[in-house]
């Protein structure tokens, strides 16, 4: 049986929750669909596993391109702005991944029982910054008449008697396609669609984002916390105690 492994959502907003030991964790609420199947792309077909689906809101037909009415009113689907392809999971022992068709609906519930998802996303955009905010470079000296915030010498006369590639100077900052993976899953509001994780996420409020079940997710560490970890300091005292 196949199954969609991710879902398209808004940033909501930023807040903090406390976790049971009283500690504040910064925290950012996700509006995670609903969204439909509209295209599902196959093996022998496409080349590919994935799901196409679209975040179901609320949408003008007019301002959809008429190639859009088209591909949506194969399957008789809503008119939706916001569409990406998400993979698939094929679970073991299954034949063919049939389970996944066009109309079908994905819900937050995907997540139950995630610990981390990944997070793509477009930043902000901040135009044209200089090197100081952009690479976050010291500056020079912030005296009367000193321009601390310009970029310096970035080559050399003798040799190599040219500017390398790569080098770090004012450009175009932001508005750029941002990852965020391995953030931890703090709950999931299934009757109002709402996905809360652990963390920033990249975009301004309202911004679309893909949400998907986390690729490379961290190892638990082992040994670490529990009742069979051994304070040294307390394992010295009982020792001199002993001894």
């Amino acid at each position: 049986m196949a199954k969609v492994a991710g879902i398209l959502g808004k940033k909501v907003g930023m807040t903090q929750l406390f976790d049971s030991k009283g500690d504040v964790r910064p925290a950012t609420v996700l509006q995670a669909g609903p969204c439909v199947v509209t295209q599902h792309k196959s093996q022998t077909k496409d080349g590919y596993d994935a799901a196409q689906i679209g975040l179901v809101e609320f949408v003008k037909e007019s301002r959809l391109t008429q190639p859009m009415k088209g591909h949506l009113g194969k399957n008789n689907l809503p008119p939706v702005k916001f569409m990406r392809e998400v993979p698939i999971e094929i679970e073991e022992g299954s034949e063919g991944n049939g389970a996944v068709k066009a109309g079908d609906r994905v819900l937050v519930d995907i997540f139950d029982g995630e610990k981390f998802v990944d997070i793509v996303g477009i930043s902000k955009g901040k135009g044209f910054q200089g090197v100081v905010k952009r690479h976050h470079f010291g500056g020079g000296p912030k005296s009367h008449g000193s321009m601390f915030q310009i970029t310096g010498s970035i080559g050399s006369s003798a040799f190599p008697s040219r500017v390398f590639k790569g080098m770090r100077m004012s450009g175009h900052m932001g508005n750029a396609r941002v990852t965020t993976r391995n953030l931890r899953v703090l709950g999931v509001d299934k009757d109002d669609n709402l996905l809360v994780v652990e963390g920033s996420v990249p975009g301004p409020n309202g911004g679309y984002l893909v949400i998907t079940k986390a690729k490379k997710p961290p190892r638990e560490r082992r040994g670490f916390a529990g009742s069979a970890t051994v304070d040294p300091l307390k394992a010295a005292k009982r020792a001199a105690k002993k001894g």
